[in-house]
């Protein structure tokens, strides 16, 4: 049997601009101007088509970016709001973590917005006071119980509509992005929480920007994206599908970004001038270009995997930094270098072809220039390169600082900059399972 059914599910709102079309329902009846007479410019739809189900007692996660139409969903099965078009079904008492909170007062005591709370959400006032206990216990409220809700913190306030919505033994429990919130001691009560719903095979709907949680939880996952299903089904399948789509997106950013031409070197116009020093200190200097442009790197492309350009490389994947280059007239005293560096600013690491044992390089005319990393055991962020073309005394050419990003993806957590290749162990009475690596 089905907890929950989505059937072909569409959800339509006005567009708010400059143009008021009615501000009162009176004059929208008046008017004879309602949803369905708006022009298309004039609405929009959070949700097109949405049909998916939800069998009793499972676990079932729902992703997508920001504006996809994930709380919209959760707020059509709530109950909160009704569908525009198609029908949504939900079998046994509801309760919804989507605004925890939502309906306490600020002036009166927690204590009696938990009963009010609790009866708003289907309980009898004796079978909160049953549970009164438990419910404040859970908060770690007990001090401050009888206080004036608006003295309560942020953290105070969630904890207490968090305890109020999960000890309503629901059949169904939908649950939106609560946790974002809390701090780790009680994010790890709340995961407790969960894992015994699904013990007691309780149905839970999970709207989360927390992949992990997903993977970790549900047993099934739904991908929206603008409104519309792109796939649903294993979460771990699902979660990569849209991982993938993530990468792409943001490669296309970074595409974008890196269309613009770099910035004109600090140097006069004749390659055969004085050129303006860079900075002393350039791993401490700002995003930017200097050098003489006796040689010149007049194209600088990423590779990836596939052999094609690219801004975003999983961790542990292979990269290839491919220099174009172009000297005006023989040169005889060339060195190239590469560095990485993190969103701080730190180098994560840096090299040149001097440093490792070659001797002073030449160039004639136009040449390609190719630093090929097999593995980029580096941690899931944001990362800034580094390229360069200089004498072997440390004069620049041309040195383009910080003018490349790329972003290093991963679907682990670990710390730091650099993940080397490693492997755990165990032995004796330790067990361990589910190691990522």
């Amino acid at each position: 049997m089905n907890a929950i059914e989505v059937r072909g599910v569409r959800k339509t709102y006005r567009r708010y601009g400059r143009r008021k079309q009615f501000g009162t329902l009176k004059s929208a009846l008046l008017g004879g101007r309602l949803l369905r007479d708006l022009r298309p410019d004039e609405t929009f739809d959070a949700l097109r088509g949405v049909s998916f189900e939800v069998p009793a007692g499972q676990t079932f996660g729902i992703v997508g970016r920001n504006g996809s139409g994930k709380s919209t969903m959760l707020k059509l099965i709530a109950g909160i709001a009704r569908p525009t078009e198609g029908t949504v079904m939900v079998r046994g008492r509801v309760s919804a973590l989507i605004e925890l909170g939502a309906g306490f007062h600020p002036e009166i005591s927690g204590r009696e917005n938990v009963y009010i709370n609790g009866m708003m959400l289907g309980l009898t006032k004796r079978e909160v006071a049953a549970r009164f206990d438990e419910i404040v216990g859970f908060a770690e409220l007990e001090e401050f119980i009888d206080a004036p809700v608006k003295t309560y913190s942020s953290g105070m306030y969630m904890r207490l509509g968090f305890a109020v919505a999960i000890h309503v033994d629901p059949d169904v429990l939908l649950v939106d992005e609560v946790l974002a919130v809390g701090d780790e001691a009680f994010t790890h009560k709340c995961l407790d929480k969960f894992a015994e719903f699904r013990r007691r095979g309780r149905t839970v709907l999970l709207v989360t920007h927390s992949l992990d949680l997903v993977t970790r939880f549900c047993d099934e996952a739904l991908w929206l994206d603008a409104g519309v299903v792109r796939t649903h089904g294993d979460p771990r399948r699902v979660i990569d599908a849209y991982l993938q789509d993530v990468a792409k997106a943001e490669n296309v950013a970074l595409e974008h970004a890196a269309a613009a031409p770099p910035p004109e070197p600090v140097a006069p116009a004749e390659p055969s001038e004085p050129s303006e020093p860079p900075p002393p200190d350039m791993f401490k200097a700002d995003e930017g270009r200097w050098g003489s442009r006796e040689v010149e790197i007049v194209g600088v492309d990423l590779v990836g995997r596939d052999g094609r350009p690219t801004h975003v490389f999983p961790s542990g994947d292979p990269l290839e930094i491919r220099l174009h280059v172009r000297a005006h007239q023989p040169v005889t005293d060339l060195v190239f270098g590469v560095g990485i560096f993190n969103a701080e600013g730190v180098c994560c690491y840096g090299t040149n072809t001097q440093i490792e044992g070659a001797t002073a390089g030449s160039l004639t005319g136009t040449g390609e220039v190719r630093f090929a990393i097999d593995r980029l055991d580096l941690v899931d962020g944001t990362y800034k390169l580094d390229v360069a073309a200089h004498r072997e005394n440390g004069a620049a050419y041309d040195y383009h600082r910080l003018l490349y990003t790329i972003r290093v993806t991963s679907r682990l957590r670990d710390a730091g900059i650099f993940r080397p290749l490693h492997r755990w162990t165990f032995s004796g009475g330790v067990r361990i399972s589910g190691l990522q690596s």
